[in-house]
């Protein structure tokens, strides 16, 4: 019989905000950072803590109520989203405390956590 605790994980979306964080970073800079990011995000994974995630091109569509669709998101909007992740864990601040290892929060990147409902609303 085991003794080992088990622990049970949730999923976190991560929100990545401010698709233009980088504009001022010279060009050794941004791909420096973005090495970093990748190192540990691709640690992050084999950890089993990050499950993936896509950058999202800068144009889209927002719809406001059922008749108002604008161009957006906004290239000048520094809340903008610029792309997404999972994170694996057992609580918010479990899933907080793997964002902060984010090497781009050094250099202006925003993310935000939320947590992703287990149960489904109704109809879908």
């Amino acid at each position: 019989m085991s003794t080992q605790k088990e622990t049970t994980t949730s999923e976190y979306l991560v929100i990545c905000r401010g698709a233009w964080f980088d504009a001022e970073l010279s060009p050794e800079v941004k791909e420096n950072s973005m090495k970093q990011f990748n190192a540990w995000f691709e640690r992050m994974i084999e950890q089993g803590k990050l499950k993936g995630g896509r950058q999202l091109r800068p144009e889209g569509k927002v719809i406001f109520g059922r008749k108002s669709v604008t161009d957006g998101p906004f290239a000048e909007s520094k809340e903008g989203v610029a792309g997404y992740w999972f994170i694996q864990a057992a609580t918010l601040e479990e899933a907080v405390e793997i964002a902060n290892g984010d090497p781009l929060l050094d250099y202006g990147h925003i993310v935000e956590i939320r947590p992703i409902l287990t149960e489904s609303a109704p109809g879908v």
